[in-house]
C-alpha cells in the first residue's frame, strides 16, 4: 500500500477533514494519507524548509509560495493540466491564483477565506455595514476583535488596501506616513473600545466567546470559519457577513485561507499529486470534505445551495469580501517583513510604541526585505 504523509493545521477546519478524505480515498484507491497537524500561528509562520523535508503533503499558506522555488513540486505539466484548468476557472477571486508562482501552480485553494465580519443575529439582528456603525456598537460594549500581532496586521492591511493604499503597494516601501496614519487611527478608536485581552487573541478565540457567551454580539474583521455557523457546533450559531463598508465598499479584505501542495522531497511524486487535485475537485469539497468541517475553497462549492443552507448562507454572505480580497505581496522576504512588522503593530496599540516609530521602522524594514519584485 502506498502511504502519504500530510501536514495541515490543528482546527476541525484543518484537520477534521483532511482525515475524512483521506479515509474516503483510502477506500477508493488504497492509497493511505495520514494527517498530522500544527497549531494555527505556526500555520502562519513556519518555514515551508523543514516541513517539505519531512512531509508528502502540506497545507501552507499563500504567502509562502514564492518560497517554493526547490520545496514544493509544481503540479501543472503532470498529468493533470485539464483538471487544473477547471479549477482556475471555478475560483472564488484570487484564491486559486494565489498559489501561481513564476509560471507555475504550487497548490490547489482548497480553502477559501479573508478577513470578514460575524455576528450573533439573536442578540444582534441586523450588524452594523460602515465603521462609524462599528465604533457606535463597541461603545456600548458589544464589539470583540481579534488583534494578536498577526491578526492586528491583517487588519491593517486590510483597511490599507479598502482606502486604496495597499501595503507595499511600492517596492521597498510599507506605507506612506499620511496614509498610515488614518488607518491606525481607526484601529486605535477600535482597540480603545474591545477588551483588553483582544489584542491576544485570534479568530478561533473571538468565535467561541461570541458563540459561547452572551455579552458580545459582533466582530467586525475575523477570519471566517463556516463551522460556528453550523447547527450544534457550539451553543449558539455566528452568522458571518462582508466586511463594513469603507472607501471602497468591502474591497480589499487581506486573503487568506489555505491551499494543499505538494512536498519536492516526496518518493511518491505522482500520488502526492493525484490527491491534491481530488481533494480539491467539486466532488470532494462540496462532499466528504465540507461534511466534516472542511470550509471549501472553489465557486462550485460557495455556489452550492445545500452547503449555503447548512452554513447559515457563510458563502453567499461573504462572496462579495472573497472576490475583491487583497492578495499580499508575491516576494520572497514578504513572510519575513510580516513576522517581523506584526509584533510592532500590537505593541503600538497598546501605546508601548507610537504610530510614527511604527511607520519609520517598517519602511526601514521594506527598504531591505521587499526592495526587489
Amino acid at each position: 500500500m502506498t502511504t502519504l504523509r500530510g501536514m495541515t493545521w490543528e482546527h476541525p477546519r484543518g484537520y477534521d477533514c483532511q482525515v475524512a478524505a483521506a479515509k474516503e480515498y483510502a477506500r477508493r484507491t488504497g492509497v493511505d494519507v495520514q494527517w498530522e497537524y500544527r497549531s494555527l500561528q505556526a500555520f502562519a509562520d513556519e518555514p515551508i524548509a523543514g516541513l517539505a523535508a519531512r512531509y508528502d503533503l502540506l497545507v501552507i499558506d499563500h504567502p509562502h509560495v514564492p518560497l517554493a522555488a526547490g520545496l514544493l513540486a509544481p503540479l501543472d505539466g503532470a498529468g493533470h493540466d485539464e483538471e487544473l484548468a477547471a479549477l482556475a476557472a471555478d475560483a472564488v477571486g484570487n484564491s486559486h491564483a494565489s498559489y501561481a508562482y513564476d509560471g507555475h501552480q504550487y497548490g490547489l485553494a482548497t480553502d477559501s477565506a479573508a478577513q470578514v465580519a460575524v455576528h450573533r443575529p439573536d442578540l444582534l439582528p441586523a450588524p452594523p455595514t460602515d465603521w462609524d456603525g462599528v465604533l457606535e456598537l463597541a461603545g456600548e460594549g458589544r464589539v470583540l476583535w481579534p488583534a494578536k500581532p498577526i491578526d492586528a496586521y491583517s487588519t491593517l492591511c486590510t483597511l490599507a488596501a479598502n482606502r486604496g493604499t495597499p501595503v507595499a503597494a511600492e517596492p521597498g516601501r510599507f506605507l506612506a506616513e499620511d496614509d498610515a496614519g488614518a488607518v491606525l487611527d481607526l484601529m486605535h478608536r477600535l482597540a480603545q473600545r474591545v477588551p483588553d485581552w483582544c489584542l491576544e487573541a485570534n479568530p478561533i478565540e473571538v468565535a467561541e466567546a461570541l458563540a459561547g457567551e452572551e455579552r458580545w454580539s459582533y466582530a467586525p474583521l475575523a477570519y471566517g470559519y463556516t463551522n460556528y455557523s453550523r447547527r450544534g457546533f457550539r451553543p449558539h450559531r455566528l452568522k458571518y457577513v462582508d466586511i463594513p463598508a469603507g472607501p471602497r465598499g468591502v474591497a480589499g479584505s487581506q486573503l487568506g485561507g489555505a491551499g494543499i501542495a505538494v512536498s519536492a522531497y516526496t518518493e511518491e511524486l505522482d500520488a502526492a499529486r493525484a490527491y491534491a487535485v481530488w481533494l480539491a475537485s467539486p466532488e470532494v469539497q462540496a462532499g466528504v470534505y465540507y461534511d466534516a468541517g472542511g470550509q471549501p475553497g472553489y465557486a462550485s462549492s460557495w455556489d452550492d445551495d445545500r452547503l449555503n443552507e447548512d452554513s447559515w448562507d457563510f458563502f453567499r454572505s461573504t462572496r462579495q469580501t472573497l472576490e475583491g480580497a487583497w492578495v499580499r505581496p508575491r516576494t520572497a522576504g514578504y513572510m519575513e517583513f510580516q513576522d517581523v512588522v506584526s509584533p510592532w503593530v500590537t505593541a503600538t496599540l497598546r501605546g508601548e510604541s507610537t504610530d510614527a516609530d511604527l511607520v519609520r521602522r517598517a519602511n526601514a524594514l521594506a527598504e531591505r526585505l521587499l526592495g526587489d519584485r
